[in-house]
């Protein structure tokens, strides 16, 4: 069954391959006035395929904008009728766009954010670093249309539309750096030895967890094999036990490692962490974690009260006036969370109150929304709870809302409740909420990583594989700088194929990554990051 899937997933690839070979694209450089959807209705292409090319670009494009579209046709019609909406307004054009203003040497570093170009650094990486898009760069940049030149600084946006962004972490690789890693993974070797292969990976969940992670962190180590960096892969079949651990710490001296990835389990992570001294990276999200103590533990996964200062904090950056609600459901989770959150939005200056409502009986009435609001738009809610009947009955009651009514949705995180609401109804209410993931499947580095993971392994890669990629390279890259992890820490944040890393590092206790998504659910379903 493997061998026909992998033979059928070929054959798709080739189909596309040829198919994306015909098809050919060409710049289009946006007119003053066009949006996405004018311009997919020109050119007679649905906007959501126009969205799918250039994922970074708004629905309302500056001027001069560059996107990607279709060779139809219908470019040549849309190509005359630019240029003849050009010459009648070429005449009465008066205002000019920021973006486009040329300043002075000295004045750029007063009002744009730079970046001097380094060994490594491409057009998107810089994108993704700093949330902006290529045809911006080289609006601001014109030189880089001849591409990035090491060393060159340029301007990526205006200080104030980055006043709050994270200062970005440039991976470093120094000279005569070789690693030795640790991991630590639960394979269960002499259980499954004498269990047929198709059994192991049909019922147990762990089996592909462990597997997929393996063969993603594989695949960092071999590209950062590839730039030169010697590295040394200890593996430890922790199964499933804690003697097992200790029989692991007894037999192996692994502070010989530069550091530990694993073990899987909260428990065996602290056992392990109190008899070393290596770095040790937590590499899944455990409720317990939030109790762990040493220094030496890494965590990669964000703790949920993470995700809640996130939105609370980003409502805080962008409000200037309106309601805020906030719902919980009224266990004990969702009061802390809606108590937090309630905690940071009162410091808005534009805002009087923080409304609170608590569902009853697992229901929000519409007519309590109406109660709370108190003008017709910039109604804004945010679900401090992942309740599947609280979650989907506020939705409901919100788009039900007159017409003369908007309300817009915030949450801490997109759980399983949201995946059973339409996306339209999502899309609605420009459902905003936060992700520890994002992917841009267009973008040449994840086909790049999807590519090299399909040859090494010939599968695509899960969720499980390119977390094990990110946290495994992320972690080795810093320590191929040469410079301690506490350092790099120190020096910003990292994103990778699908994972951002904001480690927080303070004496004496547990790393933590801060590393969040700000997602916003687009009419035509896509999906915008804000931040």
């Amino acid at each position: 069954m493997r061998e026909l899937k992998l033979i059928l997933f070929f054959c798709l690839l080739t189909f596309a391959v040829s198919c994306g070979q015909q098809k050919k694209y060409v710049e289009y450089k946006v007119a003053k006035g066009e949006t996405m959807r004018s311009i997919a209705r020109k050119l007679d292409i649905k906007t959501k395929d126009l969205r799918r090319l250039n994922p970074d670009v708004r629905r309302r494009p500056a001027p001069n904008t560059i996107i990607i579209v279709p060779n139809t046709k219908s470019l040549a019609t849309a190509n005359a009728q630019k240029e003849t909406f050009r010459k009648k307004q070429q005449e009465s054009i008066v205002e000019v766009d920021k973006d486009s203003i040329v300043l002075n040497t000295n004045e750029d570093a007063e009002k744009f954010l730079i970046h001097e170009v380094k060994k490594g650094d491409t057009f998107y990486n810089l994108t993704r670093f700093y949330n902006v898009s290529k045809a911006a760069l080289i609006s601001l940049n014109p030189e880089l249309s001849d591409g990035l030149k090491l060393f060159q600084k340029i301007k990526v946006k205006h200080i104030e539309e980055n006043a709050n962004e994270t200062i970005v972490y440039n991976d470093e690789i120094g000279e005569g750096v070789s690693l030795k890693v640790a991991l630590l993974l639960p394979f269960r070797v002499s259980e499954y030895d004498t269990v047929a292969a198709d059994e192991i990976f049909d019922n147990s969940r762990l089996a592909n967890y462990v597997t997929d992670f393996y063969m993603g962190a594989e695949l960092a180590i071999d590209s950062l094999r590839s730039q030169g960096v010697p590295i040394e892969l200890n593996v430890y079949d922790t199964e499933r036990n804690s003697s097992k651990i200790r029989t692991v710490l007894e037999e192996n001296d692994l502070d010989l490692n530069d550091v530990i990835i694993g073990p899987l389990y909260s428990e065996e992570a602290v056992v392990v962490a109190n008899e070393v001294e290596t770095p040790l990276v937590f590499p899944v999200y455990s409720k317990n974690q939030s109790n762990f103590k040493s220094s030496k533990i890494i965590k990669t996964a964000p703790d949920k009260a993470v995700f809640s200062e996130a939105i609370a904090t980003h409502i805080k950056e962008v409000f200037e006036e309106g309601t805020i609600t906030i719902v919980s459901d009224g266990d004990l989770e969702s009061e802390f969370h809606a108590s937090k959150m309630s905690e940071i939005l009162q410091d808005v200056d534009s805002l009087n109150e923080v409304q609170l409502l608590k569902a009853v009986d697992g229901y929000i009435e519409k007519e309590r929304f109406l109660e709370v609001f108190k003008q017709l738009t910039n109604n804004w809610v945010v679900l401090a709870t992942s309740d599947n009947v609280v979650v989907s009955d506020a939705i409901n009651s919100l788009i039900s809302l007159p017409d003369s009514i908007t309300a817009k949705v915030f949450s801490m995180d997109k759980g399983k409740a949201f995946d059973k609401i339409d996306d339209n109804k999502l899309a609605r209410v420009g459902f905003t909420y936060v992700n520890d993931r994002f992917v841009d499947e267009n973008s040449e580095f994840t086909k790049t990583f999807n590519q090299q993971y399909v040859a090494k392994n010939n599968s695509l890669p899960s969720f499980y594989a390119t977390k094990g990629f990110d946290i495994t390279y992320d972690i080795l890259v810093r320590l191929a700088s040469g410079t301690s992890l506490k350092e790099t820490f120190k020096k910003g944040a990292s994103y990778r194929v699908e994972s951002k890393f904001n480690y927080s590092k303070q004496l004496f206790e547990t790393t933590q990554n801060k590393g969040l998504f700000i997602l916003q659910y687009n009419e035509d379903l896509t999906l915008t990051r804000l931040k």
